[in-house]
């Protein structure tokens, strides 16, 4: 009797008939985005980490998702902790520092005169909106991410009512100066630095009130301090860059933000040192000549 040997089905058969009809191939999904707030919409796309958690997972923060989730806003869906940093940080090493960089290395004749007029502001603020637009036209950097209707009117009512506060008459009326003790200029980037560093101590709700309570605290006595006739352009240039320092001082601690090899890491950090070093010493040798007067010219009415 002729045994009867079953034909062998072909590979791929088999491998329908032993896998489930409803289960899928196991593929690695990428976490899930939140979606942007206002924040991440009106800044630069480095800032859009305050309102997407998951928006540096592809870089050398990674880490940085468990604190930003940790201080989301109700409602809004941002981090309070990560806009604190960014903004914070735009706010200090951005803006403050070359402003002061620059009138530090002017004579003391043009230092207090205003940069720009009505005109000169419009102008300004046409280019920066049309450096927005050119950010946010670039998808890539944004991510795909888009803020709702709720967050763009939260971050233009913020932005309302930071400028109608800087625009009160109460800012560009003279001010006499008072009579009381100022410290040596580099103390005055102590408590500067103290603020940088002693945010960091926690990362929830906890280190969000300590970083706000380190700032105003600050804030206030360096507006306290500035008040008095000793105080010069040299307090003035270590108070707005003492957080310059402190950042380049500190960047070979920290990786970099698109994944390099340690040389090109080591060769950006000495040259953020080399840069900062000379435009430090620069403006510290320029702001050499003598003291603000007693009498501080107030801002010239736009």
């Amino acid at each position: 009797m002729q045994e009867t040997i079953p034909e062998t089905p072909p590979r791929s058969a088999r491998a329908d008939r032993t896998r489930p009809r409803n289960r899928r191939p196991c593929r690695h999904r990428p976490p899930r985005r939140r979606r942007p707030s206002a924040t991440a919409s009106a800044a630069p796309a480095g800032d859009r980490v305050a309102a997407a958690p998951g928006y540096l997972d592809d870089t050398q923060y990674a880490d940085t998702r468990a604190a930003a989730e940790a201080t989301l806003v109700p409602g809004l869906e941002f981090s309070l902790r990560q806009a604190l940093d960014y903004v914070g940080n735009h706010i200090v090493l951005t803006i403050c520092a070359p402003i002061v960089l620059i009138e530090s290395f002017l004579g003391p004749e043009r230092r207090l005169r205003p940069w720009l007029g009505r005109p000169g502001l419009a102008v300004v603020g046409v280019l920066y909106l049309l450096g927005s637009l050119l950010i946010f036209s670039d998808g890539s950097g944004r991510k795909g991410f888009l803020a709702s209707p709720f967050q763009l009117a939260f971050a233009a009512v913020v932005v309302l009512v930071l400028v109608a506060v800087a625009l009160l008459p109460r800012w560009r009326r003279a001010h006499p100066r008072r009579a009381r003790r100022v410290p040596h200029p580099l103390w005055v980037g102590l408590p500067v630095v103290l603020v940088r560093f002693g945010a960091d101590l926690t990362p929830d709700w906890a280190g969000v009130a300590i970083a706000l309570a380190l700032a105003a605290a600050a804030g206030g006595l360096i507006a306290y301090l500035s008040s008095g006739v000793r105080w010069g352009q040299r307090h003035v240039l270590v108070a707005g860059t003492a957080g310059l320092a402190a950042a380049a001082a500190f960047a070979y601690l920290v990786p970099p933000y698109p994944p390099a090899s340690p040389a090109a890491a080591l060769a950006g950090d000495v040259a953020v040192t080399v840069i900062t070093v000379a435009l430090l010493g620069g403006a510290w040798w320029r702001s050499r000549e003598g003291r603000r007067p007693a009498i501080t010219l107030a801002a010239t009415p736009l």
